[in-house]
């Protein structure tokens, strides 16, 4: 055999050779490799189930916090509009109140009524936007001091128990009022 013909035997033999110890290594890790298969198939499906049982209950949250929304939302709906009910009936009673002063001092210009009534509706709305419940309710008790300040003085004009022919309280109650701010 010459040199060539050598070199290529030599060559396939060594190729043969490294094919076969491929070929065993192979085999002698087939189980491992099975194995690695199985568990990360087996980590996959439970991935997935892991998956699905997050995402149905993220579906489950979403569902009840749309829902405890939704109720939410109405409720907060009806209070608006009950508060606005309320807003609309306390402005009724200002104007029954201003009315109540012209026809208690029908000499007094209507200016002096207007000033009264603006003063309570100030009042009213300091009350409505306030954000704390004690500032809501400190001016709450202002509105109704000076509502009974006015309702005293309207009795009082009526009944003849004035002698200057004003609203001496409700103006100064607004005097105090404007000194206080």
């Amino acid at each position: 055999m010459s040199i060539v013909g050598q070199l290529i035997d030599d060559f396939v033999n060594y190729w043969q050779r490294r094919r076969d110890q491929n070929l065993q290594w192979r085999l002698g890790r087939h189980g491992d490799v099975t194995e690695m298969r199985r568990a990360k198939a087996m980590a996959e499906q439970a991935l997935v189930a892991q998956l699905k049982k997050q995402a149905q209950q993220l579906a489950h949250d979403l569902a009840v916090n749309k829902i405890r929304n939704v109720n939410d939302l109405a409720m907060v709906k009806v209070q608006c509009k009950q508060e606005l009910k309320d807003y609309q009936q306390y402005l009724q009673s200002l104007d029954r109140l201003k009315e109540s002063l012209r026809n208690s001092y029908s000499h007094l210009p209507e200016a002096v009524a207007f000033t009264i009534h603006h003063h309570a509706k100030q009042l009213l709305h300091r009350m409505w936007e306030a954000e704390e419940g004690h500032e809501k309710m400190k001016v709450e008790m202002q509105l109704l001091q000076f509502m009974a300040a006015v309702h005293e003085d309207s009795r009082a004009a009526l009944q003849g128990e004035t002698n200057d022919g004003l609203p001496q309280n409700a103006l100064a109650f607004i005097d105090a009022d404007s000194v206080v701010k």
